[in-house]
């Protein structure tokens, strides 16, 4: 297992799965201090990006300059940022002076499939494959704090299509974290098969003139090697078709 801030913030190892039992994200005001002491270099970089893929937008999203975990609850604090600011963090070698906490909707198929996407060439995750997922942006805000569950059903409806409110989700919250990110998922499940699925999600594409996914995905065995996974992929595919049900 390798080191980062966070296990010395009371996370568990890197890669390895934990259950998360209630989170705090409140969202500050004033500048993140990334943002602060990089401006020129995030302007720099960010023209770069856009030299190279012209269809980057540089929206608003939540980055977070504190995490910590305690007893199953993880208590954070962060500002709203330009994307440009996140990407350049991204870039530079994802240092300490941030940290990237997402959420991610684990969807299973009435056959057992677990339904992921391969994100388009004209975004910054291209050919990517993982659950849908987007960072918390300034739409999942509820008085001050981030809406983890509003952030998920909201990426999983711009993507796919999918409406995670119209699924059973089970209670449980957990996480995996690297790369001084935190990725949050729950699971949930679809009366529709694997086909039907993919077949719905695969008409959102075709309907949306801008679609931000390539492809749905269907996974069955946790091959890290089988699709070009993020790194958050691999260590909860692992667990969740080999190691859960133990």
């Amino acid at each position: 297992m390798s080191s980062s801030v966070l296990t010395s913030a009371g996370f568990p190892p890197e890669f390895s799965v934990f259950p998360v039992s209630s989170l705090r994200l409140e969202v500050l005001e004033g500048a993140h201090p990334w943002l602060s002491a990089n401006g020129p270099a995030i302007a720099r970089h960010w023209q770069q990006e856009v030299a190279a893929n012209p269809n980057l937008f540089d929206g608003k999203m939540v980055f977070q300059r504190e995490l910590g975990f305690s007893d199953g609850h993880v208590d954070g604090r962060g500002h709203i940022v330009p994307y440009s600011a996140f990407l350049h963090w991204r870039a530079a070698g994802r240092s300490d002076g941030g940290h990237h906490l997402f959420g991610m909707p684990m969807i299973f198929s009435s056959d057992g499939a677990l339904i992921a996407i391969r994100m388009a060439e004209t975004t910054a995750n291209p050919g990517r494959v993982y659950a849908p997922a987007g960072s918390i942006d300034e739409h999942d805000i509820a008085d001050g704090f981030c809406d983890l569950d509003g952030n998920m059903r909201r990426e999983t409806l711009e993507e796919t299509g999918l409406d995670l409110a119209a699924m059973r989700a089970e209670p449980e919250y957990w996480a995996v974290h690297l790369l001084n990110s935190v990725a949050v998922f729950r699971i949930f499940h679809d009366a529709r098969n694997e086909m039907e699925l993919l077949d719905d999600i695969q008409a959102h594409i075709d309907a949306d003139p801008e679609p931000e996914i390539a492809a749905a995905i269907a996974i069955r065995n946790a091959d890290p090697t089988a699709e070009n996974y993020s790194p958050f992929m691999p260590p909860i595919l692992k667990w969740l078709f080999t190691e859960r049900n133990r």
